[in-house]
């Protein structure tokens, strides 16, 4: 592994994430996953489903 890489990886480990910035990469981890095994999900249906179950969280 190369010192770039190194410091890179360490610099990651310490950041924080703000509740916004993990939500957009569980969506996105999301659509990934989901996109790659049925071509026909959109990142639209992820984003509406999201929504969705945070409503129902909500309540």
């Amino acid at each position: 592994m190369s010192d770039a890489l190194k410091i890179l990886i360490e610099t990651a480990r310490g950041t924080q994430m703000s509740s916004g910035e993990r939500e957009t990469q569980r969506r996105s981890f999301a659509y990934g996953n989901t996109h790659f095994e049925n071509p026909r999900i959109t990142k639209e249906m992820v984003d509406r489903e999201a929504e969705r179950l945070n409503n129902a969280e909500k309540k």
